[in-house]
């Protein structure tokens, strides 16, 4: 009976934590670049009340016997599938049809790059282009992008390279590209906040990355689409659903918290 009370804790904590993170789903629906998380559950190790005995000497083998303790948290994952495009004809707005993440840094000296699948970007008053917090969008040599004074109008090309109409009215492809970044491992990143990952040893080996240019086949970052934003992942059906899932399985354990309850008092009735 003491056995199940806790197995009914261990399961209302578990989808406590489930609620959780269907909830952060649900808040970021809306969220450009934004990728859903999703909880998975282990079971706790189990204790045997009696083992296994082999089968010889004409006798039969016995299973053993072995009463369950609970369930645990096996892993928060983030699902990297890829969003819905919106169109917003917006130059500036840049989405990633593919599996790379653009690289941004809080300032020049910055050695290891932040990542982001949002890709709504600004020009600041010194010409960079930069996040919408102000983080410098890096190029594909690991600088800044910077457009020049004599440039009066700019597009961006799939491969990530800058095309620029000049004051005197020509077109000219400058000699800069936006970077981007394949992870081996994209659920090993770390959530940052504000659309941002920090590389982890298990998301890349020894936390190390390179940044190369888009459209690169053999590095399969993807293209870059200008005028469109990727945005959330977030099924709102199938957040809902488990919603209620996660609602009924937290009713349930709670019933066996009660019963166990009501268990315990009828022993402790049997002496009046």
């Amino acid at each position: 009976m003491i056995r199940s009370m806790y197995s009914g804790v261990s399961g209302m904590r578990g989808f406590q934590t489930k609620l959780d993170v269907i909830g952060n789903n649900i808040s970021n629906v809306n969220t450009a670049g934004f990728k859903k998380g999703r909880v998975m559950f282990k079971d706790i190790m189990s204790q045997t009340m009696s083992g296994v005995t082999a089968p010889g000497d004409g006798r039969g083998g016995v299973n053993a016997m072995q009463v369950g303790l609970g369930v645990s948290i096996a892993a928060i994952d983030t699902v990297h599938t890829g969003g819905s495009a919106q169109t917003t004809n917006r130059p500036l707005d840049l989405r990633i049809d593919g599996d790379g993440f653009f690289a941004v840094k809080l300032n020049e000296d910055q050695e290891a790059p932040f990542l982001t699948r949002a890709g709504d970007f600004h020009m600041d008053a010194e010409r960079q282009l930069v996040t919408a917090d102000g983080l410098l969008v890096s190029s594909m040599d690991g600088g800044i992008i910077q457009i020049p004074e004599d440039v009066t109008n700019f597009t961006i090309s799939q491969t990530g390279q800058i095309i620029a109409k000049m004051e005197d009215g020509t077109t000219e492809a400058l000699d800069v590209q936006i970077g981007m970044v394949k992870v081996v491992n994209p659920e090993g990143l770390e959530k940052l906040g504000g659309n941002l990952y920090r590389v982890t040893p298990n998301a890349a080996i020894d936390g190390e990355i390179e940044i190369v240019a888009a459209g690169d086949l053999a590095a399969g970052t993807g293209a870059i689409i200008s005028g469109q934003l990727e945005m959330s992942n977030v099924d709102l059906t199938e957040e809902f659903t488990e919603m209620i899932v996660a609602q009924r399985g937290f009713q349930a354990n709670s019933r066996i918290i009660t019963t166990s309850d009501e268990v315990l008092q009828e022993v402790v009735n049997l002496k009046r």
